[in-house]
C-alpha cells in the first residue's frame, strides 16, 4: 500500500475497465491508486491514455510488481480463470468482472486459492448500486406493499443484429450469462438462496444459434421472482414491476449510470446518474385503515463504486466481504444450470 492506499493494476484497456471501472476509482483516490494497466495491444484511439498511469504489453510488469496490492481482471470470461489464477498466485488480490467464470467448478477453485493464500477475491458485481434495484428495496423495506407475493424484474434489447450475427452457440457468449450475471445476483444478494428454481432459457433462432432469451423463476416461499430477458423486445418491459398483498410498484425505467457513461458524463459532474421526476417508480397501495394511494417514489442514487468501497473495507479494515463467495457460487450453478442443454 501507498499512503494508506490500496495499489490498483488492470487487466484489459477496453470499455469494461473505462466505463464501469476506472470513472469510480479516481473519484476515490483517498483509496485507490491505479499504476498500471496491462493490455496485449495498447492503444489509446478510444480510451485516453490516464496521466501517471503506465501502459504495458507485458503481464508480467503486472505480476512481478511487489507494489501491486489489487488486480482487476477485465477481460472477456474466458480468460479470466487464467488472469484471477496468476493475480493470486503473485500474492495480488483480485476483483474480476462477471460473470466471474465459465463454471462453478472453476470459481470454487479460485475462491480455494485464494483462501490458501489469504487472499480478497470476488466478483463485480456492480448492478447490486443500481438506483432502481436500491429504490425497489427501499419499498420493500417500506412495509407498504404488505406481504410480497411476485417480483418481476426485466432486461430487455431490442437487437436483432445481436444473436441474427452469430452461426453457433457458445456458453461464454450466451445471453444467460452476459446478461443473467446482473439480475440474478441482485436478487441472490437481497433474498439468499432460492427454494428452487424454474429454467426456460431458449435460442429463439434455432438449435445451434446463440443464447438469445431466458425467464428463471426463483421461489422463496409463497414469492416468486421472475428474471426475465430478451434481444427481441422492440418495446422494453418495465425494469421492475413488485407485488404484495397490499399494493403493487412498477419501476419503468433503469438505472441511469450506464447512459451517462456511454455519453462520456463521467461520476462527480452534476446529475450523474440521477433519475429525474418523470422516472421515478409508481406506488399504488392500500393503507392499514383501506385509504387507497398512488405515488411517485423519489429514486434512490447509483453508485457503482460502492463495490470497491466494499473491497477496501474488507482488505484494509478486515470487514466482512459485502460479495461473498457463496453467493457467486449459487449464481454460477445457476448459470450453468440454465444453458447445461442448449447445443
Amino acid at each position: 500500500m501507498t499512503d494508506n492506499k490500496l495499489v490498483l493494476a488492470y487487466i484489459g484497456n477496453g470499455k469494461s475497465a473505462n466505463r464501469y471501472h476506472i470513472p469510480y476509482v479516481l473519484q476515490r483516490r483517498d483509496k485507490f491508486v491505479i499504476k498500471t494497466v496491462f493490455n496485449p495491444r495498447i492503444h489509446h484511439d478510444t480510451w485516453a491514455k490516464l496521466e501517471g498511469v503506465y501502459y504495458t504489453e507485458n503481464a508480467d510488469e503486472v505480476f512481478g510488481d511487489s507494489e501491486i496490492d489489487l488486480v482487476v481482471v477485465n477481460t472477456g470470461v474466458a480468460y479470466h480463470y487464467e488472469y484471477a489464477r496468476l493475480a493470486l498466485e503473485s500474492g495480488k488480490h483480485c476483483l474480476c468482472e462477471k460473470p466471474f467464470m465459465l463454471s462453478k467448478a472453476q470459481a470454487q477453485e479460485i475462491f480455494d486459492l485464494a483462501k490458501q493464500r489469504g487472499l480478497y477475491c470476488s466478483a463485480y458485481q456492480n448492478r447490486r448500486y443500481d438506483s432502481d434495484f436500491l429504490t425497489v428495496q427501499k419499498v420493500i423495506e417500506s412495509k407498504k406493499l404488505g406481504d410480497l407475493l411476485e417480483l418481476e424484474m426485466h432486461f430487455d434489447y431490442y437487437r436483432p443484429q445481436v444473436p441474427e450475427g452469430m452461426d453457433s452457440f457458445s456458453v461464454s457468449e450466451s445471453y444467460l450469462y452476459g446478461h443473467g450475471c446482473h439480475t440474478l445476483d441482485q436478487v441472490i444478494s437481497y433474498f439468499g438462496k432460492p427454494d428452487r428454481v424454474h429454467y426456460d432459457v431458449r435460442q429463439l433462432l434455432g438449435e445451434g444459434r446463440m443464447n438469445d432469451y431466458f425467464d428463471l423463476d426463483l421461489y422463496y416461499g409463497i414469492l416468486k421472482v421472475s428474471v426475465k430477458s430478451s434481444y427481441f423486445r422492440v418495446k422494453g418491459r418495465p425494469g421492475f414491476v413488485v407485488y404484495g398483498k397490499k399494493g403493487m410498484f412498477v419501476k419503468e425505467t433503469d438505472d441511469r449510470q450506464e447512459e451517462h457513461l456511454k455519453l462520456f458524463y463521467m461520476p462527480g459532474q452534476p446529475g450523474f446518474g440521477l433519475d429525474e421526476p418523470k422516472h421515478y417508480g409508481v406506488l399504488t397501495y392500500y393503507d392499514d385503515h383501506g385509504v387507497f394511494h398512488e405515488e411517485k417514489v423519489p429514486s434512490e442514487a447509483g453508485d457503482y463504486g460502492r463495490v470497491y468501497d466494499g473491497v477496501y473495507e474488507c482488505i484494509v479494515n478486515g470487514k466482512e466481504p459485502v460479495i461473498q463467495p457463496w453467493q457467486t457460487l449459487l449464481q454460477m450453478e445457476m448459470l450453468e444450470s440454465g444453458v447445461r442443454d442448449l447445443k
